[in-house]
């Protein structure tokens, strides 16, 4: 579940020399269990990348550019974009733009009144937890943002890959061992795809959940047979730990399959299917997103943890290969 508005958390602050005003220092004291200074957007990028904080505060009372910079790196990326954000700054309207343009939650002038202060903090938290309700279990950005990100890529020259994640044995695995622990492989796996296309990618990496057990992660297209290989090896070594011992070592358990017959159901494995513009012209998310599921669905034929790219190009002909894991010319 998600955390409440009024739960303690981590705070980044990115400070300007100045002192924070005292109904300010009281209320972000009250909110955090750890408050971080860092000393620039690149420091407080690391930060935010290692671990999603509560809530970030650029003061940008005497240098805003500096920032409103930050904050749009900020809320630039895939996971941190989800981060609350609050930018002070002084007293200029024009500022006070600047601050909304660059992604700012909540932009407050040092003059304003130390109860009008607190109670615009407070509804934007209670903004930012409702609109992280999606995917409670995961924080992780939807179908909405993940249309949003491919378009983006769509615009620029840069080759991508965008690949889309499945669990192999997901119902049989809930149904024998309960949605609780369903819910906590799929932290798992979400921790994974996280950790390893932001370790290898940083801010180029987006990841998002489309909704049970799929996600959508896209990367930098020179990558994507790293990232595949870790993830479904990563995969491969910690699900049989989600076991319990006798089905762990007897590598099944038996139980009913999606038409509700008894058989032995295998560990779950990991599929993903991948798309890349590298030989294919894309002018719309709908096409990638067809295609991904295309993929997807091809490579949760294949037995294993598998991943599957489309090597077909805009103007050959297409063959199904059983024998290999792609689909080739």
């Amino acid at each position: 579940m998600s955390s409440a508005p009024s739960s303690p958390g981590t705070i980044l602050f990115l400070p300007d020399g100045r002192v924070l005003m005292g109904e300010l220092d009281t209320w972000v004291t009250e909110k955090a269990s750890a408050i971080f200074t860092v000393s620039d957007a690149d420091a407080l990028m690391a930060m935010a990348l290692r671990g999603r904080p509560r809530l970030v505060v650029f003061d940008g009372r005497s240098d805003l550019a500096t920032a409103t910079e930050a904050c749009r790196r900020l809320k630039a990326d895939s996971y941190t974009g989800v981060v609350p954000a609050l930018l002070l700054y002084d007293r200029d309207a024009g500022d006070l733009a600047q601050g909304f343009s660059a992604g700012a939650d909540e932009v407050l002038p040092a003059a304003l009144s130390g109860t009008e202060t607190v109670m615009r903090l407070e509804a934007m938290l209670v903004r930012s937890d409702r609109d992280l309700g999606v995917h409670p279990s995961t924080r992780l950005p939807g179908a909405g943002s993940i249309e949003e990100e491919i378009t983006r890529r769509l615009l620029q020259a840069d080759l991508f890959a965008v690949c889309y994640a499945d669990l192999d044995h997901f119902k049989e695995y809930n149904d024998r061992y309960s949605y609780y622990e369903g819910d906590r492989v799929i932290r798992i796996l979400a921790m994974l795809l996280h950790d390893v296309a932001k370790g290898l990618f940083g801010e180029r990496a987006f990841v998002g959940h489309i909704g049970g057990d799929d996600f959508i992660f896209i990367i930098p297209y020179e990558g994507v047979a790293e990232a595949c290989g870790e993830i479904t090896e990563v995969f491969d070594l910690l699900v049989p730990y989600q076991y319990s011992e006798p089905d762990r070592r007897a590598g099944y358990f038996f139980g009913k399959d999606r038409r509700g017959v008894l058989d032995r159901v295998p560990l779950m494995t990991l599929s993903i299917g991948i798309v890349t513009n590298a030989q294919r012209t894309f002018t719309e998310p709908r096409q990638v997103s067809r295609l991904a599921t295309e993929m997807k669905t091809y490579a949760k034929t294949l037995s294993g943890s598998v991943n599957s790219i489309d090597r077909r190009t805009d103007d050959r002909p297409v063959s199904l290969d059983l024998s290999s894991q792609t689909l080739i010319r």
